[in-house]
């Protein structure tokens, strides 16, 4: 074999081997710590004009798309929510379309359960919230439109009681508003009130996402998220 032969052969091999490489990796896939992971690829397909109504994540801005529950919602815990080492639990049926996956943030940790469906027709999955037992929000309800400002109420437990709390709109992950509120603590429930002024959205939905905080380190233990229209 002369010399450029060679140089070609090689060429070769080390695209065919970064394709490999490529064609394996798994999008979310963020620690190698984490207990379970989806081992299904994504779907890719065309970016919608729209978020789908009821759809928080992914973006429809983005060709993202999802094959299964366990990915749509791993993704959504590490990237939109910021978990740090998710302790993923088995995908839980609903009717043929929906269902839930449970997530902890540690072994022992609160559950926050992501609330998953097929909303389009190539079959792909969307995270449309997610709840939290130490955090539930009575008002506003999912998919109501709100003004600004929002009134907040409901219960909650946290340590210290602290509970935060952004506004975010659809395709971004930068909030519109960032506070917190105080309800209740040590594993009692306690009412919240908090009216949040945001600034102007540039979409006509979005999310009210609370969450709260690690006293040793700051990650995020719990969340609920509930999808909202915004009032013209």
């Amino acid at each position: 074999m002369n010399k450029r032969s060679a140089l070609i052969t090689t060429a070769v091999v080390v695209i065919v081997f970064a394709a490999g490489l490529f064609a394996g990796r798994q999008w979310g896939q963020h620690s190698s710590t984490t207990t379970s992971v989806a081992t299904t690829t994504n779907v890719t397909t065309t970016t919608l004009a729209n978020q789908p109504t009821s759809a928080i994540w992914p973006f429809a801005s983005t060709p993202t798309r999802f094959a299964t529950p366990e990915l749509a919602a791993q993704t959504f815990v590490l990237d939109y929510l910021g978990f740090t080492n998710p302790v993923m639990e088995p995908f839980q049926q609903g009717d043929t379309r929906s269902g839930e996956v449970p997530v902890r943030s540690s072994l022992n940790g609160a559950t926050t359960t992501v609330l998953v469906r097929q909303v389009t027709s190539d079959d792909s999955w969307w995270v449309i919230g997610a709840v939290s037992p130490n955090i539930v929000l009575a008002t506003p309800t999912a998919l109501q439109a709100i003004s600004n400002p929002v009134l907040l109420k409901g219960t909650s437990t946290a340590y210290e009681a602290v509970v935060n709390v952004q506004i975010r709109q659809d395709g971004s992950l930068a909030p519109l508003a960032r506070t917190t509120f105080m309800g209740g603590s040590m594993g009692v429930m306690g009412p919240f009130s908090k009216t949040v002024t945001y600034a102007a959205p540039t979409s006509p939905a979005g999310e009210i996402v609370m969450y709260t905080l690690s006293a040793k380190d700051g990650s995020v233990l719990e969340a609920s998220v509930l999808r909202v229209a915004f009032a013209k």
